[in-house]
């Protein structure tokens, strides 16, 4: 797809570039007075979270913002293949794979040794994070994607939709309360920001909070969480440009270094046309801003082509362009229990996103970050809402997600050093820095943790199973369920099981067969799903209410290595009868297919087979054998809790 060929516009790229508009600015609707959960801030965090209690119809979520209206363009540009895996989970993964700029290949540019004034190629690479999942690493703009998000938002049950033009000027949570589940102890105090002389004040009550809004978080200060590391000492520029050049990898990333002039990195943009720059500026003295610089669009431009000499930019509009400080820092704590939590407190406030840490946008792992902070906090939180989890669950947020925003940090902080150093050839000399084979070296061996598909929660009561990690070698128990086609028995379609994984609060149980014959009684994949079916103690018939279908909590698909299986020989179970009349879902069997093997690709043992828990933010919580029932019971007894008690 091509767009902005005649000037950048924002908005829904299936509109033409002609008749395409900004989305008008949303009415002023009042804010609830109490509700289940309070989002503050509709950046990506923000809006995974709303999106996800979106689904709930028995969750009352409200998400406020201090802008007047969605995000039209700037921000984030990079969408890591396993942000668009967790977007299947929304079905909204087609838009963003269509509309995006697929990212293949990089290239380095150094001084030219003979003319060290002039940059000049020092090799192509592809792109090292290619086949780490079904989809590549994308480049879109952010605001595409948050208009995704609340196009799913708009369109669920709740028909959830922000409040924006809203400031939060207080926040007190009343302690006394906060361990009563059925209590609101949050009270957040907003201001209409639309410009009166005296903004209309409002008061929401709340059961949890959570906030998203940024860098310099009012949620955070409200909560007294202190940020730690380091502060900025370099100044970036950063712009969307459309432009005419004669610099021929304007359509490839780039890592160029100057040799007095500093770097430039070079993302090309979707749409064809549009290519960001992030130019190296320099130093800062202490205490100082970027802002204080005082610099223009134009100064910014004059830097890059110093740096990109003897190439020229001429550059025919700034779509949006900022200038940032290069700083790492991390919340010490992501929620309000006491640190280390010796008591064993229950949260009812969390921040996330760019409110518990905050690093350079060159490493594309802003919005990555963020927005699968929400995905882990979302169910979780309308697990307990919905009485179906333990309260505890809550504390794993911060456990499982502050030590990724930990890894983001040191791997931010090694990215920048490299980015911005002045390359060299002695590498011997003390004062020598580095090259760019040096980012090409990094950025390998940091592949997965970019991509997000290496990302590994340790383990817990909810992420078990090292024992079992020898039956399914490609599945690894904390990372994500790393998805693999197989075919539909019944109708003979190849799936991705990964897309089977759905953000609709749900478990699944992926059963891969043993080489018995699954319709046969006495193998173990047949007994397994006769335990799920009728067992008192099987975890499906435990927390599945009476009323509810029988896949509603936990959704349980086979995979088979026998190719000639029908869904009329398989138990009943895996082909149940559900909704008001007792339909037939005839998709919850596969087999594997000759040449594509999941079973081979995902080193599956194929003598003994297992069963592969999958938790709802698609992060793989436990691996067993076949014939472990009662551990799949007593697994899911940690902290679940049954439905008719």
């Amino acid at each position: 797809m091509q767009y902005h060929l005649n000037g950048f516009k924002p908005g829904n790229y299936q509109i033409p570039d002609s008749i395409r508009k900004p989305a008008p600015t949303p009415p002023i609707v009042d804010l609830p007075k109490e509700v289940d959960v309070l989002i503050v801030g509709c950046g990506p965090a923000g809006l995974t979270m709303a999106r996800q209690l979106s689904e709930f119809n028995d969750i009352t979520t409200c998400i406020a913002d201090l802008e007047d209206g969605p995000l039209q363009f700037g921000r984030a540009d990079g969408i890591s293949c396993r942000t668009i895996e967790i977007m299947e989970g929304f079905n909204s993964s087609e838009m963003i794979v269509k509309e995006a700029y697929r990212l293949n290949q990089n290239t380095f540019w150094e001084p030219d040794s003979q003319h060290p004034e002039q940059i000049k190629r020092t090799h192509k690479v592809a792109d090292a994070r290619i086949g780490l999942s079904e989809f590549a690493h994308g480049i879109v703009n952010q605001a595409r994607l948050h208009e995704l998000l609340l196009e799913g938002m708009k369109n669920s049950v709740t028909g959830l939709v922000p409040h924006y033009s809203r400031r939060l000027i207080e926040l007190t949570v009343d302690q006394d309360l906060t361990q009563d589940l059925d209590a609101h102890p949050i009270t957040a105090k907003f201001e209409l920001n639309d410009g009166s002389d005296s903004p209309k004040i409002e008061i929401v009550k709340a059961k949890y909070i959570v906030g998203t809004d940024g860098a310099r978080s009012s949620v955070r200060r409200g909560l007294s969480i202190d940020l730690k590391g380091d502060s900025a000492n370099k100044a970036w520029g950063v712009m969307d440009l459309l432009l005419v050049t004669d610099f021929p990898d304007i359509r490839v990333k780039s890592f160029i270094q100057s040799k007095e002039f500093g770097a430039v990195m070079t993302i090309p943009r979707e749409g064809g046309y549009l290519v960001r720059f992030y130019i190296e500026l320099g130093l800062l003295g202490k205490d100082q801003r970027a802002a204080d610089l005082n610099l223009k669009a134009e100064d910014v431009i004059a830097k890059a082509q110093q740096i990109m000499h003897p190439y020229k930019l001429d550059v025919k509009e700034v779509a949006w362009w900022s200038i940032y400080e290069v700083g790492q820092r991390i919340a010490e704590k992501f929620d309000d229990t006491p640190l280390d939590n010796p008591d064993g407190r229950i949260p009812r406030a969390f921040v996330a996103g760019d409110a518990c840490h905050t690093h350079s946008p060159k490493g594309g792992w802003g919005l990555n970050t963020s927005l699968p902070d929400t995905f882990n906090l979302g169910w979780k939180v309308a697990s307990v809402l919905q009485g179906k989890c333990k309260p505890e669950l809550l504390q794993t947020y911060a456990i499982e997600r502050r030590k990724v925003a930990l890894q983001l940090i040191e791997a931010d902080r090694q990215l920048s050093k490299l980015v911005a150093t002045q390359p060299t050839s002695n590498k011997s000399a003390p004062e020598a820095k580095t090259n760019t084979a040096d980012i090409e070296k990094f950025m390998a061996r940091q592949n997965g943790f970019v991509s997000g598909t290496s990302i590994e929660y340790n383990p817990s009561y909810i992420c078990m199973g090292a024992e079992n990690q020898q039956l399914a070698t490609g599945l690894k128990i904390g990372q994500r369920f790393h998805s693999a086609e197989a075919i539909r028995v019944a109708d003979g379609r190849r799936e991705h099981l990964g897309h089977l994984n759905k953000a609709d609060g749900r478990w699944r149980i992926f059963i891969f067969g043993n080489k018995q014959n699954p319709g046969d009684s006495s193998s173990a994949a047949y007994q397994l799903v006769e335990f799920l079916a009728t067992a008192d103690s099987s975890p499906v018939k435990k927390y599945t209410p009476t009323c509810a279908d029988i896949d509603s909590i936990l959704d349980v698909y086979a995979v088979f290595q026998q190719p000639d299986l029908s869904i009329e020989n398989m138990h009943d179970f895996l082909w149940p009868a559900k909704g008001i009349y007792g339909l037939r879902d005839y998709e919850k069997v596969f087999h594997a297919e000759p040449g594509n093997d999941v079973f081979e690709l995902r080193g599956i043992n194929r003598e003994q087979g297992c069963m592969v828990v999958v938790r709802p933010d698609q992060h793989i919580g436990n691996i067993l054998a076949l014939d472990e029932h009662e551990k799949l019971a007593e697994f899911f007894d940690t902290f679940m809790i049954p439905a008719n008690q």
